[in-house]
Formats: C-alpha cells, sequence, structure tokens
C-alpha cells in the first residue's frame, strides 16, 4: 500500500507543475508563490482502522489567482467517491468561493455516506459496556466455538448532508459573522445479515438469536420507535468566528475559535426537533518560528439545548465554513486511536493537543514541499447523558439490568484520553497526507469497568491536519 501511496503522490507533483505555470519567488529562495488553478487528482488509496482499507479517487483544485491570497486560494473545489473493505461508500463535493460575493466567503458541500456495519457502541461512554473480550475471541481464526461477535455494535446507516454557509466580516478580518443552512437526511436500522454473513464459514457466522445493541436499545426503549429508523433535519445555523491564523491548511500561528447554535425546529421540516450549541477554541502557537516547531491545541463543547434530541444526530460535530459536520466522537476526525462513535451524549466536551515538527523544507518541481512529525494527546467524556432508563416491556428489565451492570451500574462517564504520533507529507501548505497512529490509555487500567473499552488504538492514512 506505501508503494501506490508514494506513486501517487508523485504523479501529484508532475501533474501540478504543469498547471501552474506562473510563479514566482517570494522572500526566501525556498517558497515559491503559486498562482492560477492547481490540480490535485489521486488515486483515493488510504487506511483507516474503523473503515477499512479505502479505494477510490478524489480532486482537489485550488484557485490561487495572482498569488496574492497564497498559501489560501481564492477558490478551491473538491470532489471524492471512495469505497472501504468494512462496508462503507463515502461521496463529497464540495466548492468554497471568497470572491463570488463582495465581503462574503461561500461554501457548500454535499456528503453522501453509505455504512452497511456503521459503528454502535451505545450512549454515554463508560456506561454503555463493549464487550471486548467476545469481540477478541470472534476474531480467533481457529476456535470454532466463538462465533464472529463485532456486528454485535454494528447499525446499517445511510446518510445525506447538504450545507451552504456564508461568512462575512464584522471587524478588521478577524471577526466574523457565519450563517447558513444545512439539510440532513438519515436512514438507519439493525444489520443485514445475511451480508455480514456473507463467505464466512459456519461457525464464524452472526447469529440470528443473538440481538446487536441497536436492537437491544430499541427492546429496551432507550431508542424510541419514532426515532429508530432516522430522519429527516432541516436546519438553520447561526454563529460567531474570530480567526488571527496566519494560513489556514498548515497554520503555526494564531487563534481560531468558533461559536455556533443550531435550530432545528419541525416547522422548517425537521421531523423531531431540537436545538444544539458548540464553541470551538483552537490556538496555535510558534515555538521555532518558520513552521518548524508548533504547539497547537483544541477545545471543544457540543451542546444541547432542552432535555433530548435524535439519537442519529448525537455523533456529529457542528462545523461551518470550508469544512463539513464529521462523526465523532472517536476517529480520524475527531479522537485519534478511540474507536469510532464511541462516546456519545447530549452534551460532550473534548480537546485535542500536539507539537507539530516540520523537520524538512525543499522545493522540487516548482512545489512547496514538506515532511513534518507530530505528537499527540486527544480526549473526550459525555458531560450530560442521553436517557438510558428503562421504557421497555417488563420481561426484558432482566437482560437491561444485566447489562447495565456490566459497567458497574455508572450514572456518569469519565475522560477518555488517547496518545499517538504521525508524519505528514505537506505539499504548497495546502495538500497534506498524514500517517498516524493512537492509542487509548485505557487499555492500561487496572479499572475493570473501564480497561479495553475505548479498542487497541487505530492506525489511519488520510489528509489534512486534525485542525
Amino acid at each position: 500500500m506505501m508503494r501506490y501511496i508514494f506513486t501517487s503522490l508523485v504523479a501529484l507533483l508532475f501533474i501540478t507543475s504543469a498547471t501552474a505555470q506562473n510563479t514566482q519567488q517570494k522572500g526566501s529562495k525556498e517558497e515559491i508563490i503559486k498562482t492560477g488553478y492547481n490540480f490535485g487528482p489521486l488515486p483515493a488509496v488510504a487506511f483507516d482502522a474503523d473503515k477499512g482499507f479505502q479505494v477510490g479517487a478524489l480532486l482537489n483544485i485550488y484557485d490561487f489567482g495572482d498569488g496574492s491570497t497564497y498559501p489560501n486560494s481564492r477558490q478551491q473545489w473538491y470532489f471524492e467517491a471512495s469505497f472501504f473493505t468494512k462496508g462503507s461508500q463515502l461521496y463529497t463535493v464540495s466548492y468554497d468561493n471568497r470572491f463570488l460575493i463582495p465581503g462574503v466567503r461561500w461554501s457548500s458541500t454535499f456528503t453522501l455516506t453509505n455504512d452497511k456495519a456503521m459503528d454502535f457502541y451505545g450512549f454515554n461512554g463508560y456506561m454503555s459496556y463493549f464487550n471486548h473480550e467476545m469481540v477478541e475471541l470472534g476474531k480467533d481464526k481457529d476456535n470454532h466455538e466463538n462465533y464472529i461477535y463485532t456486528p454485535k455494535y454494528r447499525i446499517n446507516r445511510v446518510a445525506m448532508l447538504f450545507k451552504t454557509d456564508l461568512t462575512g466580516n464584522l471587524w478588521d478580518n478577524k471577526l466574523f459573522w457565519e450563517a447558513g443552512y444545512h439539510l440532513s437526511y438519515f436512514k438507519q436500522g439493525a444489520i443485514n445479515r445475511e451480508k455480514i454473513n456473507k463467505n464466512k464459514d459456519d461457525y464464524k457466522m452472526f447469529p440470528d438469536d443473538e440481538p446487536t445493541l441497536f436492537e437491544q436499545y430499541r427492546t429496551w426503549g432507550i431508542i424510541s420507535d419514532e426515532e429508530a429508523d432516522g430522519g429527516l433535519n432541516s436546519t438553520i445555523r447561526a454563529g460567531l468566528l474570530y480567526d488571527t491564523r496566519d494560513k489556514e491548511g498548515a497554520p503555526s500561528r494564531g487563534i481560531w475559535a468558533e461559536a455556533h447554535l443550531t435550530m432545528a425546529p419541525e416547522w422548517l421540516g425537521t421531523k423531531i426537533s431540537y436545538y444544539k450549541y458548540s464553541a470551538t477554541f483552537r490556538q496555535y502557537l510558534p515555538i521555532v518560528d518558520n513552521d518548524v516547531l508548533t504547539f497547537a491545541y483544541r477545545l471543544n463543547y457540543e451542546g444541547t439545548l432542552g432535555k433530548d434530541a435524535p439519537y442519529y444526530v448525537l455523533p456529529y460535530i457542528t462545523v461551518m465554513g470550508a469544512s463539513y459536520d464529521r462523526d465523532g466522537m472517536g476517529g480520524y476526525r475527531t479522537i485519534r486511536g478511540l474507536m469510532r462513535n464511541r462516546v456519545q451524549g447530549l452534551d460532550m466536551a473534548s480537546y485535542n493537543a500536539e507539537l507539530r515538527w516540520r523537520f524538512v523544507n525543499f522545493t522540487l518541481w516548482k512545489q512547496n514541499i514538506a515532511f513534518g512529525f507530530n505528537v499527540f494527546s486527544d480526549g473526550t467524556m459525555v458531560t450530560r447523558n442521553f436517557d438510558m432508563s428503562f421504557k421497555g416491556e417488563e420481561k426484558y428489565r432482566k437482560e437491561y439490568d444485566e447489562y447495565m451492570a456490566q459497567t458497574g451500574n455508572r450514572t456518569a462517564d469519565r475522560p477518555h484520553i488517547t496518545v499517538g504520533g504521525g508524519l505528514r507529507f505537506i505539499m504548497n501548505q495546502n495538500f497534506i497526507v498524514a500517517f498516524e497512529y493512537g492509542l487509548p490509555i485505557s487499555k492500561f487500567s487496572s479499572d475493570p469497568y473501564i480497561k479495553k473499552q475505548d479498542g487497541n488504538g487505530a492506525f489511519y492514512i488520510n489528509t489534512g491536519f486534525l485542525f
């Protein structure tokens, strides 16, 4: 796989070199100011421990104009179609423009994901038990007594998301207003056992008489019939942005802070109304100038106004502007090394902190190339619980009580913390390929209710910085 990635990077260097002819030196002879259009087609060959191997194609198009905005682009397009070996599909079309509407930045994205085996570990973090012992036994190919147990923690989900956001200056091109419309549709349900068991030996098949966690949550009334299958969300978002970053793709100094309110009333077409808020603070502190060594951190809080929100919107982290909503908490875009969507609740707090060392910079074929190394720690926890009280038929109460007892009948979550490091390839301050590994420290806990509840760690090959 590494051979494919290297070949792709070399191909990209040739392609972008051929399509961006107007370049000039700025200050240091090591830095080239990109102008015009830069095209970056790539085969999307990557790996994510949560989704498996990725095969597909992506295309980045950057418009730097006369170079006055470099390393930020005047406008950019992003297209991706990817397929993952664990059953996921991803289709994305994104556009970001800084000049079409005078004084306003316009960003729009459409995303379609089809997850035939989406991770579902329950709500409120450590209040939901993950039977890691059964999962590990099910992976033993020489043991014919234990069937594959991973489908216990999977659901089938199709998610379509569309958004269009506007950002305008309020003060000195540092303080901005944000407003947008976000439309999403979720279709969710139990896994398709026929597809899950396809091509597996009989003794490894997930049995029909073993309920998945999602099916148990429905039986116990934790997930109501009204929201179980998903639904339409039509939302308006508004917020404030404070941004003093020196550049967007790979910042080395400045502050990037946001606060947002999401309103999803029924009169706007939403199936189940809800209201959420979020606040994110990011800071980039140069320890050694010229992008050599930077300390960066992000603090995030996702909250719910009111007592409830549909369960299918809980995994998403609020994003406005050039990017789009990501699954969380757990995975490459949120908490590296934590199982995907391991932590879900009405309110969630998280942090990311990392030291970024760019140990080499050079120019090659009229491209600015750099390699960097980073070490990090990520963490999250539920600060306000989703209602997990029993609401099912009494004949299922014993089963529910036994499940809750497996966590020591916890009434609150505690921090889920990971550590790790990685390597990055950086081109023209915007195109970034990341190789990272994260490890949950709960793996080494002496507490039997915590040990291995966050998984065994994860390796990722992806694009961009986390923040």
